[in-house]
Protein backbone atom coordinates (compact mmCIF):
# COMPACT_ATOMS: atom_id res chain seq x y z
CA UNK A 1 0.00 0.00 0.00
CA UNK A 2 3.09 2.30 1.02
CA UNK A 3 4.21 1.33 -3.25
CA UNK A 4 1.20 3.33 -4.53
CA UNK A 5 1.70 7.09 -3.51
CA UNK A 6 5.08 6.76 -5.09
CA UNK A 7 3.94 5.74 -8.27
CA UNK A 8 1.25 7.57 -8.49
CA UNK A 9 3.33 10.57 -7.77
CA UNK A 10 6.13 9.39 -10.37
CA UNK A 11 3.01 9.21 -12.77
CA UNK A 12 2.38 12.99 -12.25
CA UNK A 13 5.55 13.68 -12.57
CA UNK A 14 5.96 12.17 -15.85
CA UNK A 15 3.09 14.12 -17.51
CA UNK A 16 5.55 17.25 -17.58
CA UNK A 17 7.61 15.55 -19.89
CA UNK A 18 5.73 13.82 -21.79
CA UNK A 19 4.18 17.47 -23.03
CA UNK A 20 7.88 18.80 -23.25
CA UNK A 21 8.79 15.52 -25.45
CA UNK A 22 5.30 16.05 -27.61
CA UNK A 23 6.73 19.87 -27.96
CA UNK A 24 9.86 18.82 -28.83
CA UNK A 25 8.54 16.62 -31.92
CA UNK A 26 6.36 20.12 -33.21
CA UNK A 27 9.62 21.74 -33.26
CA UNK A 28 12.08 19.24 -34.89
CA UNK A 29 9.67 17.13 -37.20
CA UNK A 30 9.35 18.38 -40.77
CA UNK A 31 5.92 19.57 -42.31
CA UNK A 32 3.92 16.57 -42.32
CA UNK A 33 5.11 15.28 -38.55
CA UNK A 34 3.58 18.75 -37.66
CA UNK A 35 0.39 18.23 -39.58
CA UNK A 36 0.03 15.27 -38.06
CA UNK A 37 -0.86 17.00 -34.95
CA UNK A 38 -3.81 18.85 -36.86
CA UNK A 39 -4.81 15.63 -39.37
CA UNK A 40 -4.20 12.58 -38.12
CA UNK A 41 -2.39 9.80 -40.34
CA UNK A 42 -0.77 12.66 -42.44
CA UNK A 43 2.77 11.79 -41.44
CA UNK A 44 2.44 8.02 -41.87
CA UNK A 45 0.53 8.84 -45.43
CA UNK A 46 3.27 10.68 -46.43
CA UNK A 47 6.06 7.62 -45.73
CA UNK A 48 3.83 5.58 -47.28
CA UNK A 49 2.51 4.18 -44.74
CA UNK A 50 -1.42 4.17 -46.83
CA UNK A 51 -3.37 2.06 -44.78
CA UNK A 52 -2.32 2.83 -41.03
CA UNK A 53 -2.47 6.83 -42.51
CA UNK A 54 -5.62 6.16 -43.67
CA UNK A 55 -6.86 4.32 -40.45
CA UNK A 56 -5.71 7.65 -37.93
CA UNK A 57 -8.01 9.36 -40.48
CA UNK A 58 -10.82 7.51 -40.35
CA UNK A 59 -10.85 7.51 -36.45
CA UNK A 60 -11.03 10.79 -36.38
CA UNK A 61 -13.13 11.87 -38.76
CA UNK A 62 -15.89 9.23 -36.81
CA UNK A 63 -14.42 10.77 -33.26
CA UNK A 64 -15.48 14.02 -34.47
CA UNK A 65 -18.86 13.40 -35.95
CA UNK A 66 -19.68 11.73 -32.84
CA UNK A 67 -18.16 14.32 -30.45
CA UNK A 68 -19.67 17.39 -32.54
CA UNK A 69 -23.38 15.80 -32.62
CA UNK A 70 -23.77 13.84 -28.93
CA UNK A 71 -20.76 13.82 -26.89
CA UNK A 72 -19.81 17.67 -25.95
CA UNK A 73 -23.77 18.11 -25.63
CA UNK A 74 -23.80 15.45 -22.96
CA UNK A 75 -20.21 16.44 -21.13
CA UNK A 76 -21.75 19.62 -20.97
CA UNK A 77 -24.73 18.24 -19.48
CA UNK A 78 -22.64 16.91 -16.49
CA UNK A 79 -22.34 20.09 -14.77
CA UNK A 80 -26.09 19.76 -13.74
CA UNK A 81 -27.33 16.21 -15.25
CA UNK A 82 -30.17 18.20 -16.74
CA UNK A 83 -32.36 21.13 -16.31
CA UNK A 84 -35.56 20.16 -18.43
CA UNK A 85 -37.90 18.33 -15.93
CA UNK A 86 -40.62 16.21 -17.83
CA UNK A 87 -44.14 17.84 -17.46
CA UNK A 88 -47.65 16.68 -17.81
CA UNK A 89 -49.87 18.25 -20.13
CA UNK A 90 -54.16 17.25 -20.44
CA UNK A 91 -55.02 17.15 -24.10
CA UNK A 92 -58.42 17.93 -24.15
CA UNK A 93 -59.37 16.91 -27.80
CA UNK A 94 -57.91 13.21 -26.67
CA UNK A 95 -59.16 13.66 -23.33
CA UNK A 96 -55.71 11.94 -22.05
CA UNK A 97 -52.45 13.05 -20.60
CA UNK A 98 -49.44 13.74 -22.23
CA UNK A 99 -45.70 13.75 -21.16
CA UNK A 100 -43.27 16.46 -22.44
CA UNK A 101 -40.07 15.22 -23.29
CA UNK A 102 -37.53 16.43 -20.54
CA UNK A 103 -34.01 15.33 -19.83
CA UNK A 104 -33.20 11.98 -18.14
CA UNK A 105 -30.31 12.51 -15.82
CA UNK A 106 -29.33 8.71 -15.73
CA UNK A 107 -28.49 8.99 -19.72
CA UNK A 108 -27.27 12.20 -19.41
CA UNK A 109 -24.68 10.92 -16.63
CA UNK A 110 -23.73 7.26 -18.64
CA UNK A 111 -23.09 9.13 -21.95
CA UNK A 112 -21.63 12.20 -19.93
CA UNK A 113 -19.02 9.25 -18.59
CA UNK A 114 -19.30 7.39 -22.19
CA UNK A 115 -17.93 10.56 -24.01
CA UNK A 116 -15.17 11.13 -21.16
CA UNK A 117 -13.98 7.74 -21.59
CA UNK A 118 -13.74 7.68 -25.61
CA UNK A 119 -12.13 11.22 -25.20
CA UNK A 120 -9.44 9.70 -23.28
CA UNK A 121 -9.30 7.23 -25.93
CA UNK A 122 -9.03 9.20 -28.53
CA UNK A 123 -6.15 11.28 -27.19
CA UNK A 124 -4.48 8.29 -26.61
CA UNK A 125 -4.71 6.88 -30.20
CA UNK A 126 -4.05 10.60 -31.21
CA UNK A 127 -0.77 10.58 -29.40
CA UNK A 128 0.51 7.62 -31.01
CA UNK A 129 -0.65 9.16 -34.27
CA UNK A 130 1.90 11.76 -33.89
CA UNK A 131 4.74 9.53 -32.24
CA UNK A 132 4.21 7.20 -35.70
CA UNK A 133 4.98 10.48 -37.88
CA UNK A 134 7.56 11.55 -35.81
CA UNK A 135 9.42 7.82 -36.24
CA UNK A 136 8.56 7.35 -39.47
CA UNK A 137 10.27 10.80 -40.45
CA UNK A 138 13.16 10.03 -38.48
CA UNK A 139 13.86 6.65 -40.07
CA UNK A 140 13.18 7.86 -43.63
CA UNK A 141 15.70 10.48 -42.89
CA UNK A 142 18.49 8.54 -41.02
CA UNK A 143 17.82 5.66 -43.97
CA UNK A 144 16.47 3.45 -41.33
CA UNK A 145 13.61 0.82 -42.23
CA UNK A 146 9.72 2.60 -42.05
CA UNK A 147 7.36 -0.54 -41.25
CA UNK A 148 4.77 -1.51 -44.14
CA UNK A 149 1.52 -3.09 -43.60
CA UNK A 150 2.29 -6.21 -43.84
CA UNK A 151 5.42 -5.68 -41.51
CA UNK A 152 3.05 -4.55 -38.91
CA UNK A 153 0.24 -7.28 -39.34
CA UNK A 154 3.61 -9.73 -39.26
CA UNK A 155 4.49 -8.23 -35.85
CA UNK A 156 0.58 -8.48 -33.75
CA UNK A 157 1.13 -12.48 -34.68
CA UNK A 158 4.37 -12.21 -33.27
CA UNK A 159 6.37 -9.90 -30.81
CA UNK A 160 3.34 -7.55 -30.33
CA UNK A 161 0.82 -10.62 -30.17
CA UNK A 162 0.18 -9.95 -26.63
CA UNK A 163 -1.29 -7.08 -28.06
CA UNK A 164 -3.62 -8.56 -30.24
CA UNK A 165 -4.77 -11.19 -27.11
CA UNK A 166 -5.38 -8.80 -24.97
CA UNK A 167 -7.14 -6.29 -27.68
CA UNK A 168 -10.67 -8.06 -27.64
CA UNK A 169 -10.54 -8.42 -23.23
CA UNK A 170 -9.32 -5.17 -22.68
CA UNK A 171 -12.00 -3.45 -25.01
CA UNK A 172 -14.67 -5.54 -22.60
CA UNK A 173 -13.31 -4.89 -19.53
CA UNK A 174 -13.41 -1.16 -20.18
CA UNK A 175 -17.44 -1.73 -21.45
CA UNK A 176 -18.18 -4.27 -18.56
CA UNK A 177 -16.22 -3.27 -15.67
CA UNK A 178 -14.50 0.58 -16.03
CA UNK A 179 -17.83 2.21 -17.46
CA UNK A 180 -19.92 0.80 -14.73
CA UNK A 181 -17.65 1.11 -11.93
CA UNK A 182 -17.54 4.93 -12.78
CA UNK A 183 -21.16 5.38 -13.50
CA UNK A 184 -21.52 3.20 -10.08
CA UNK A 185 -18.80 5.47 -7.89
CA UNK A 186 -20.70 9.00 -9.35
CA UNK A 187 -24.03 8.10 -8.25
CA UNK A 188 -22.93 8.11 -4.34
CA UNK A 189 -22.15 12.07 -5.19
CA UNK A 190 -25.69 12.54 -6.52
CA UNK A 191 -29.14 12.30 -4.90
CA UNK A 192 -30.15 9.76 -6.91
CA UNK A 193 -33.21 8.03 -4.81
CA UNK A 194 -37.12 6.77 -5.19
CA UNK A 195 -37.68 11.11 -4.76
CA UNK A 196 -35.28 11.91 -7.78
CA UNK A 197 -35.80 9.11 -9.91
CA UNK A 198 -35.50 9.56 -13.66
CA UNK A 199 -37.45 10.45 -16.32
CA UNK A 200 -40.41 12.05 -13.99
CA UNK A 201 -37.81 13.61 -11.79
CA UNK A 202 -33.98 14.64 -11.74
CA UNK A 203 -31.28 14.14 -9.94
CA UNK A 204 -28.53 16.36 -9.26
CA UNK A 205 -24.63 16.40 -7.98
CA UNK A 206 -24.97 17.06 -4.25
CA UNK A 207 -20.99 16.66 -3.32
CA UNK A 208 -19.87 14.82 -0.25
CA UNK A 209 -23.08 15.16 1.46
CA UNK A 210 -23.29 11.90 1.25
CA UNK A 211 -20.36 10.64 2.53
CA UNK A 212 -21.11 12.99 5.18
CA UNK A 213 -24.11 11.11 6.38
CA UNK A 214 -23.12 7.97 6.62
CA UNK A 215 -19.96 9.04 8.67
CA UNK A 216 -21.95 10.92 11.28
CA UNK A 217 -22.18 14.66 10.30
CA UNK A 218 -25.53 14.86 8.84
CA UNK A 219 -28.61 15.43 10.12
CA UNK A 220 -29.54 11.63 10.44
CA UNK A 221 -27.66 10.26 13.31
CA UNK A 222 -29.61 6.83 13.35
CA UNK A 223 -27.91 6.65 9.59
CA UNK A 224 -24.24 6.50 10.67
CA UNK A 225 -24.93 4.29 13.69
CA UNK A 226 -26.44 1.95 11.99
CA UNK A 227 -23.36 2.04 9.65
CA UNK A 228 -20.44 2.05 12.30
CA UNK A 229 -22.64 -1.19 14.03
CA UNK A 230 -22.80 -3.15 10.50
CA UNK A 231 -19.44 -2.30 10.22
CA UNK A 232 -18.07 -3.27 13.44
CA UNK A 233 -20.18 -7.09 12.49
CA UNK A 234 -18.84 -7.00 9.03
CA UNK A 235 -15.19 -7.18 10.28
CA UNK A 236 -15.90 -9.50 13.22
CA UNK A 237 -17.86 -11.93 10.79
CA UNK A 238 -15.20 -11.72 8.39
CA UNK A 239 -12.74 -12.70 10.97
CA UNK A 240 -14.14 -15.24 12.66
CA UNK A 241 -15.69 -17.13 9.21
CA UNK A 242 -12.04 -17.04 8.03
CA UNK A 243 -10.26 -18.34 10.85
CA UNK A 244 -12.70 -20.78 11.39
CA UNK A 245 -12.95 -22.36 8.40
CA UNK A 246 -9.04 -22.10 7.37
CA UNK A 247 -7.96 -23.58 10.92
CA UNK A 248 -10.73 -26.30 11.25
CA UNK A 249 -10.12 -27.19 7.50
CA UNK A 250 -5.91 -27.26 7.81
CA UNK A 251 -6.94 -29.37 11.52
CA UNK A 252 -9.43 -31.90 9.23
CA UNK A 253 -6.60 -32.06 6.14
CA UNK A 254 -3.92 -32.94 9.02
CA UNK A 255 -6.01 -35.78 11.07
CA UNK A 256 -7.15 -37.19 7.02
CA UNK A 257 -3.58 -37.22 6.36
CA UNK A 258 -1.90 -38.76 9.40
CA UNK A 259 -0.01 -42.11 8.56
CA UNK A 260 -2.46 -45.02 9.71
CA UNK A 261 -5.69 -42.89 8.73
CA UNK A 262 -7.31 -45.46 6.55
CA UNK A 263 -9.48 -45.21 4.08
CA UNK A 264 -8.39 -41.74 3.23
CA UNK A 265 -10.12 -40.84 -0.15
CA UNK A 266 -13.51 -41.94 1.55
CA UNK A 267 -13.27 -39.30 4.36
CA UNK A 268 -12.34 -36.53 1.91
CA UNK A 269 -15.29 -37.39 -0.49
CA UNK A 270 -17.74 -36.82 2.42
CA UNK A 271 -16.47 -33.79 3.45
CA UNK A 272 -16.45 -32.51 0.29
CA UNK A 273 -20.16 -33.26 -0.56
CA UNK A 274 -21.38 -30.48 0.57
CA UNK A 275 -19.34 -28.40 -2.00
CA UNK A 276 -21.38 -30.73 -4.60
CA UNK A 277 -24.49 -29.48 -3.47
CA UNK A 278 -25.50 -26.13 -4.30
CA UNK A 279 -24.65 -23.21 -1.48
CA UNK A 280 -28.16 -21.92 -1.67
CA UNK A 281 -30.13 -25.33 -1.06
CA UNK A 282 -27.92 -26.20 1.60
CA UNK A 283 -27.93 -22.51 3.72
CA UNK A 284 -32.39 -22.52 2.75
CA UNK A 285 -32.85 -26.25 4.22
CA UNK A 286 -30.27 -24.99 7.42
CA UNK A 287 -32.73 -21.76 7.34
CA UNK A 288 -35.89 -24.44 8.04
CA UNK A 289 -34.05 -26.64 10.44
CA UNK A 290 -32.92 -23.72 12.14
CA UNK A 291 -36.23 -22.00 12.38
CA UNK A 292 -38.54 -21.91 15.91
CA UNK A 293 -40.58 -24.48 14.84
CA UNK A 294 -37.86 -26.38 12.76
CA UNK A 295 -36.47 -30.15 12.95
CA UNK A 296 -33.78 -28.48 15.36
CA UNK A 297 -36.41 -26.99 17.87
CA UNK A 298 -39.09 -30.09 18.05
CA UNK A 299 -36.19 -32.64 18.82
CA UNK A 300 -35.10 -30.58 21.65
CA UNK A 301 -38.08 -29.67 22.64
CA UNK A 302 -39.19 -33.87 22.29
CA UNK A 303 -36.30 -34.84 24.37
CA UNK A 304 -36.66 -32.93 27.32
CA UNK A 305 -33.61 -30.18 26.50
CA UNK A 306 -35.87 -27.30 26.05
CA UNK A 307 -39.09 -25.64 26.91
CA UNK A 308 -39.54 -23.04 24.70
CA UNK A 309 -38.02 -23.09 21.12
CA UNK A 310 -34.27 -21.51 20.41
CA UNK A 311 -34.38 -18.57 18.40
CA UNK A 312 -31.49 -19.20 16.41
CA UNK A 313 -32.21 -17.15 13.77
CA UNK A 314 -34.30 -14.23 15.96
CA UNK A 315 -32.30 -13.84 18.74
CA UNK A 316 -29.23 -11.08 18.06
CA UNK A 317 -26.41 -12.78 19.83
CA UNK A 318 -27.51 -16.51 18.87
CA UNK A 319 -28.14 -15.48 15.41
CA UNK A 320 -24.87 -14.23 15.04
CA UNK A 321 -23.09 -17.06 16.45
CA UNK A 322 -25.56 -19.64 13.98
CA UNK A 323 -24.28 -17.92 10.70
CA UNK A 324 -20.87 -18.17 11.76
CA UNK A 325 -21.23 -21.95 12.72
CA UNK A 326 -22.84 -22.52 9.61
CA UNK A 327 -20.64 -20.91 7.45
CA UNK A 328 -18.41 -24.05 8.79
CA UNK A 329 -20.48 -26.05 7.08
CA UNK A 330 -19.84 -24.91 3.48
CA UNK A 331 -16.43 -23.34 4.06
CA UNK A 332 -14.21 -25.74 5.94
CA UNK A 333 -14.10 -28.78 3.44
CA UNK A 334 -12.41 -25.64 0.47
CA UNK A 335 -9.83 -25.03 2.98
CA UNK A 336 -9.48 -28.59 3.35
CA UNK A 337 -8.76 -29.70 0.36
CA UNK A 338 -6.17 -26.83 -0.35
CA UNK A 339 -4.56 -27.83 2.39
CA UNK A 340 -4.34 -31.54 1.95
CA UNK A 341 -2.93 -30.49 -1.68
CA UNK A 342 0.02 -28.52 -0.03
CA UNK A 343 0.78 -31.09 2.62
CA UNK A 344 0.81 -33.99 -0.20
CA UNK A 345 3.56 -31.59 -1.42
CA UNK A 346 5.65 -30.95 1.43
CA UNK A 347 9.19 -33.21 1.00
CA UNK A 348 8.94 -36.21 3.52
CA UNK A 349 12.86 -35.15 4.02
CA UNK A 350 11.90 -32.47 6.43
CA UNK A 351 9.77 -34.93 8.38
CA UNK A 352 12.45 -38.06 8.95
CA UNK A 353 15.50 -35.40 9.45
CA UNK A 354 13.02 -33.64 12.18
CA UNK A 355 12.42 -37.24 13.78
CA UNK A 356 16.00 -38.17 14.01
CA UNK A 357 17.11 -34.69 15.96
CA UNK A 358 14.46 -36.14 18.29
CA UNK A 359 11.52 -33.75 17.06
CA UNK A 360 7.93 -34.29 18.60
CA UNK A 361 4.79 -34.05 16.43
CA UNK A 362 3.97 -30.53 18.05
CA UNK A 363 7.51 -29.41 17.16
CA UNK A 364 7.57 -30.97 13.41
CA UNK A 365 3.88 -29.03 13.31
CA UNK A 366 5.11 -25.58 14.70
CA UNK A 367 8.75 -25.87 12.62
CA UNK A 368 7.33 -27.60 9.56
CA UNK A 369 3.90 -27.63 8.71
CA UNK A 370 2.28 -24.59 9.75
CA UNK A 371 5.04 -22.07 8.43
CA UNK A 372 4.96 -24.21 4.97
CA UNK A 373 1.15 -23.77 5.28
CA UNK A 374 1.03 -20.84 6.35
CA UNK A 375 3.66 -19.39 3.35
CA UNK A 376 1.88 -20.79 0.32
CA UNK A 377 -2.02 -19.89 1.87
CA UNK A 378 -1.37 -16.28 2.58
CA UNK A 379 -3.00 -15.03 -0.26
CA UNK A 380 -5.98 -17.32 0.14
CA UNK A 381 -6.18 -16.15 3.08
CA UNK A 382 -6.42 -12.59 2.27
CA UNK A 383 -9.09 -13.43 -0.36
CA UNK A 384 -11.15 -15.41 1.66
CA UNK A 385 -11.31 -12.69 4.33
CA UNK A 386 -12.10 -10.18 1.61
CA UNK A 387 -14.44 -12.51 0.69
CA UNK A 388 -16.55 -12.92 3.93
CA UNK A 389 -16.33 -9.16 3.42
CA UNK A 390 -18.66 -9.78 0.98
CA UNK A 391 -20.18 -12.81 2.10
CA UNK A 392 -24.05 -12.10 0.45
CA UNK A 393 -24.83 -16.09 0.22
CA UNK A 394 -24.48 -17.14 3.55
CA UNK A 395 -25.84 -14.28 5.57
CA UNK A 396 -29.00 -13.62 3.18
CA UNK A 397 -30.02 -16.85 2.13
CA UNK A 398 -29.79 -17.93 6.03
CA UNK A 399 -30.77 -15.25 8.16
CA UNK A 400 -31.70 -12.46 5.52
CA UNK A 401 -29.67 -9.98 7.78
CA UNK A 402 -32.23 -10.91 10.51
CA UNK A 403 -33.37 -10.14 13.05
CA UNK A 404 -34.49 -6.66 12.08
CA UNK A 405 -33.74 -4.04 14.55
CA UNK A 406 -35.05 -0.19 15.63
CA UNK A 407 -32.42 1.07 16.43
CA UNK A 408 -30.84 0.37 12.80
CA UNK A 409 -31.85 2.18 9.82
CA UNK A 410 -32.94 -0.48 7.17
CA UNK A 411 -30.97 -3.02 8.72
CA UNK A 412 -30.72 -6.34 10.63
CA UNK A 413 -28.87 -7.48 13.21
CA UNK A 414 -26.50 -10.06 10.99
CA UNK A 415 -27.02 -7.77 7.86
CA UNK A 416 -23.00 -7.32 6.47
CA UNK A 417 -22.46 -4.06 4.54
CA UNK A 418 -23.45 -6.40 0.93
CA UNK A 419 -26.90 -7.33 2.39
CA UNK A 420 -27.24 -3.77 4.01
CA UNK A 421 -26.30 -2.32 0.34
CA UNK A 422 -28.74 -4.89 -1.12
CA UNK A 423 -31.77 -3.82 1.10
CA UNK A 424 -31.45 -0.55 0.72
CA UNK A 425 -31.48 -0.67 -2.92
CA UNK A 426 -34.35 -2.94 -3.33
CA UNK A 427 -36.05 -1.78 -0.73
CA UNK A 428 -35.76 2.21 -0.54
CA UNK A 429 -34.57 2.39 -3.89
CA UNK A 430 -31.95 4.38 -1.80
CA UNK A 431 -29.37 4.33 -4.71
CA UNK A 432 -26.87 7.67 -3.83
CA UNK A 433 -26.64 5.63 -0.47
CA UNK A 434 -26.32 2.44 -2.02
CA UNK A 435 -23.57 3.62 -4.02
CA UNK A 436 -21.42 5.08 -0.84
CA UNK A 437 -21.94 1.97 1.14
CA UNK A 438 -20.29 0.11 -1.84
CA UNK A 439 -17.53 2.31 -2.05
CA UNK A 440 -16.76 2.35 1.63
CA UNK A 441 -17.10 -1.82 1.57
CA UNK A 442 -14.29 -1.36 -1.55
CA UNK A 443 -12.12 0.57 0.69
CA UNK A 444 -12.25 -1.63 3.69
CA UNK A 445 -11.45 -4.70 1.21
CA UNK A 446 -8.64 -2.84 -0.67
CA UNK A 447 -7.00 -1.51 2.07
CA UNK A 448 -7.22 -4.82 4.17
CA UNK A 449 -5.32 -6.80 1.40
CA UNK A 450 -2.53 -4.42 0.24
CA UNK A 451 -1.31 -3.35 3.89
CA UNK A 452 -1.76 -7.27 4.56
CA UNK A 453 -0.26 -8.62 1.23
CA UNK A 454 2.56 -6.17 1.04
CA UNK A 455 3.54 -7.15 4.76
CA UNK A 456 3.49 -10.96 4.51
CA UNK A 457 5.90 -13.73 3.80
CA UNK A 458 4.58 -14.45 0.38
CA UNK A 459 5.50 -11.25 -0.86
CA UNK A 460 8.88 -10.13 0.57
CA UNK A 461 10.18 -13.55 0.78
CA UNK A 462 9.23 -15.46 -2.31
CA UNK A 463 12.54 -16.01 -4.18
CA UNK A 464 13.50 -18.10 -1.00
CA UNK A 465 10.54 -20.09 -1.42
CA UNK A 466 11.86 -23.67 -2.97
Amino acid sequence: MARLPGRAARAVKRIPDALAGYARIFARGDFFTRLSFLIMGAGCIRRRRFAKGLLYLAVQLVFWFYFLNSGIYYIAKLKNLGSNVQTEIWNEDKGIFEYTKGDNSMLVLLYGITALILLFVYLAIYLSNVRDAYNSERAARDGGHIPTLRDELYSLTNENFHKTLLFVPSLAVIIFTVLPLVFMVTIAFTNYDRFHMPPGNLFTWVGFENFRSLLGFGENKLLSSTFRGILGWTLVWALFATITNYTLGMILAILINKRGIKYKKFFRTIFVLTIAIPQFVSLMFMRILLSETGLVNVFLEQIGLISQPVRFLTDANLARITVIVVNMWVGIPYSMLITTGILLNIPEDLYEASRIDGASPVVQFTKITLPYVLFVTTPYLITQFVGNINNFNVIWFLSSGGPMSGDYYQGGKTDLLITWLYRITTGEQNYKLASVIGIATFVVSAAFSLLVYNRTASENKEGDFQ
